[in-house]
This record gives C-alpha cells, sequence and structure tokens, in this order.
C-alpha cells in the first residue's frame, strides 16, 4: 500500500503539469500512469501550441494558449530541457472567396481585442512558407503559434514533476477506486494499492470509464484522431500549417454533441488540417475528427482525404510517399468545454480533460490551473466556463 497526499491518474501533458506544479507547491503528489508517461494522445498528437497572445481581456483561451506557450518556453529556455519547442508561427490557407471574408472578419475581431494575427497575401505567405501553393487566396499567420516534440515534452513535465519530489509510477492500470470510510480514496491497480487523501482525473479520453467507478457520469468520448508522415527530408515546411476549411464550416454550424467534428453520423461534413516538420525531417499531418469508440485503427479513406487537403496547401506534398500513418483518442467533452476542477458533491476529487482536439497546446496551463485551485481553494475567475459542475451527475442505478 502505497500512501500519498494527492494522486493524479493520467500521466499525459495535463496530468503531468498537474503533478509538476502541485510538487513546486510542496504537496506530496504520486503520477500514475497504466502505461510509458505520454503514451496516450499527448504522445502521438502534431505537436502544434496554438497561441495568439494574451490579448487585452484574456479569457480561458488565452489562459490556455498563451500561458501554455509560456510554460513551454520555460523548459525549453529556462529549465534546460529540450523538447524541440521552436516558435516557428503558423499559417491558416485560405481556399475561396468565401473563406477569405470569413478570416478578414476574425482577423480583425482578434487584433481588436489584442491579439496577433494578421491576414497575409498568397505572396506574404509564400514568402515565408515557399512551399505555399499560389493558387491559394492567402492566409493568416499567427507568429506567436509555436510547436515542441509532444513526447518530450510531456515527458519533461514528468520529469519535472520527479524532480520536485514527486512520484511516479507506470504500467498501473487502475482497476477499481472506492471512497475510504473516512474521506480520501484508494484506488486499486494492477501492480498494486494507492490511498490518497485528494485525487485528480487527468486520464483524457478514459475520464469516462474512471468517472464509472466512482458511479459519476462525466461527459467525455473518445474521438479518434489520425496522422500520416512522409520519410525524413530537407528542410520543407517553416511553419505549423492548417486551413480555413474547417474553421469556416465549424463557425457556421459546429454540430453538437461533442461539436466540430469532421463526420457526423458517417458523413463527412467538413476536412480538417494540421501539420508540421518534425526536427527529424518527418512532415506530419492529419485532421479528421471522428466517433468510433475505442477504434486506433487508421482509416485509409480518411488518410487520403487529408494528404489530398495537404498537397493544396503544399504541392510538393503529392510527390512524397506516406511512410507511416496512426490514431490517437482524443477527450472531447459534449459540450466543448474543459473540465478543470473539483467535482462536485464529492470530497477533494477533482479533474482536468475535455482539452478536445488541442491538448497538447492547452494541457499545461490547464494542469497549472488545477494544481493552483487545489492549492489555494479558490479557483482562477476564467476556470467558471469549465467548472465540472455544469456537466458531471451521479450514475442512476436501477432500483433494488
Amino acid at each position: 500500500m502505497i500512501d500519498t497526499d494527492i494522486l493524479v491518474v493520467g500521466g499525459g501533458i495535463a496530468g503531468s503539469s498537474a503533478a509538476y506544479h502541485l510538487a513546486q507547491h510542496g504537496h506530496q503528489v504520486t503520477l500514475l500512469e497504466r502505461g510509458e508517461i505520454a503514451s496516450g494522445a499527448s504522445g502521438v498528437n502534431a505537436g502544434a501550441i496554438d497561441s495568439i497572445g494574451w490579448g487585452s481581456e484574456p479569457n480561458l483561451q488565452a489562459y490556455l494558449t498563451a500561458g501554455s506557450q509560456e510554460l513551454f518556453q520555460r523548459i525549453q529556455l529556462e529549465l534546460g530541457e529540450d523538447i524541440e519547442f521552436r516558435q516557428s508561427g503558423a499559417l491558416q490557407a485560405i481556399h475561396t472567396e468565401t473563406q477569405l471574408e470569413f478570416e478578414r472578419g476574425r482577423v480583425q475581431a482578434l487584433r481588436a481585442k489584442g491579439h496577433r494575427v494578421e491576414l497575409l497575401t498568397t505572396r506574404e505567405a509564400r514568402s515565408v512558407e515557399p512551399g505555399f501553393s499560389p493558387s491559394l487566396l492567402g492566409a493568416m499567420y499567427s507568429p506567436l503559434r509555436s510547436q515542441a516534440d509532444p513526447q518530450k515534452a510531456t515527458r519533461a513535465f514528468a520529469a519535472l514533476a520527479e524532480r520536485a519530489g514527486a512520484r511516479v509510477l507506470t504500467h498501473h492500470e487502475v482497476t477499481a477506486i472506492a471512497r475510504r470510510s473516512t474521506h480520501g480514496y484508494v484506488v486499486r491497480t494492477s501492480a498494486g494499492e494507492l490511498e490518497c487523501e485528494s485525487l485528480i482525473i487527468a486520464a483524457g479520453a478514459w475520464c469516462g470509464p474512471l468517472g464509472a467507478m466512482l458511479d459519476l457520469d462525466i461527459p467525455i468520448v473518445p474521438v479518434r484522431g489520425q496522422m500520416w508522415a512522409t520519410a525524413s527530408t530537407t528542410p520543407a515546411v517553416f511553419q505549423t500549417i492548417s486551413s480555413a476549411e474547417s474553421a469556416h464550416a465549424w463557425h457556421r454550424d459546429p454540430g453538437c454533441a461533442p461539436p466540430e467534428l469532421t463526420i457526423r453520423d458517417g458523413v463527412r461534413v467538413t476536412r480538417h488540417l494540421y501539420g508540421r516538420q518534425r526536427r527529424n525531417g518527418e512532415i506530419i499531418f492529419g485532421g479528421d475528427r471522428q466517433l468510433c469508440g475505442w477504434n486506433t485503427t487508421p482509416d485509409g479513406a480518411g488518410i487520403d482525404v487529408n494528404r489530398a487537403h495537404a498537397a493544396e496547401v503544399l504541392p510538393f506534398l503529392g510527390a512524397l510517399p506516406i511512410a507511416r500513418t496512426w490514431a490517437g483518442l482524443m477527450p472531447f467533452s459534449l459540450d466543448g468545454k474543459p473540465l478543470i476542477g473539483r467535482i462536485p458533491g464529492r470530497d477533494e476529487l477533482w479533474i482536468v480533460s475535455g482539452l478536445a482536439s488541442s491538448g497538447f497546446g492547452r494541457g499545461p496551463m490547464a494542469g497549472k490551473l488545477l494544481a493552483d485551485h487545489l492549492h489555494t481553494g479558490l479557483p482562477a475567475s476564467v476556470l467558471g466556463v469549465a467548472d465540472p459542475a455544469r456537466c458531471i451527475r451521479e450514475l442512476s442505478r436501477p432500483p433494488g
């Protein structure tokens, strides 16, 4: 039996950040992971960090993105962890006149709120990204957006947590959770039992099954995201790359429960695109978001659609064969908003999840906000929209 003050279940980016910041606050912390650190969605994503700055009136999105970017910078530049962080900037390609008008309005609205974005002509976009297609109508440019290696960055947070005094336990799959007779929790795992005073659920797409162990309905569903990569090649992609197609489509109709999928009920409603070139020379792209249970097998038809979309933005990609494909499960809340804070009706039960497809780029600050809330007892004001009380409920049980 291992005793700890605070047990964090989930060794992804948010859980590792929460453990690190709680240990910095002086708490006795244990970080629990069923596989290796970064073995889930935090380790298989594109590595994009989507900050456009704090703005003049920072909301939760600004905190999560700009705050996380600053944490990534600190880890790389001040704490000496090589996470391949680079403030590369980002281009969001514009394909149609309708998208151009949409992006023009977005840029004006964001700049009015103090965010750093620009609308570039095609010529200007090709000046910073030479492979950018001359047939496109321009791009939204975000100079603060960055990139890092997702596995290295997640493992760096876990390593920093250990250095600050946290215990990190891998290959401990949770099999049962029970409340102690007085207070706190007993967590049974494949490698033994742990007791804790406070329990943090940071298990990404697996938060729902963990909640069920506590008779809680946590409305987070697994959404499959998939990616593909070329073989290593010479430097050719200098920004992180995306497309305005999905942003425009979801602005008109985000869908629901959860919103912002590319495929609904088996029908494609839009194409989504993101990608970059890694330090090792691989060019990686992805974009599909689909509800398909716990299936992590890539869908070849979706990969083909995504590759064609990428080649519309960077035509040279059409000549580069795919070297590998993979998929992961992202934690989407049914209402599209994060869950960060104390779970109502339970003593010292907390959650940080629901960060959807941008969990890597928002997870560091999400973990810090949760750690600060637990440490001080007071949530940051921006966490109101992420309050778990809005949607977590007791599971109904049949009578008898």
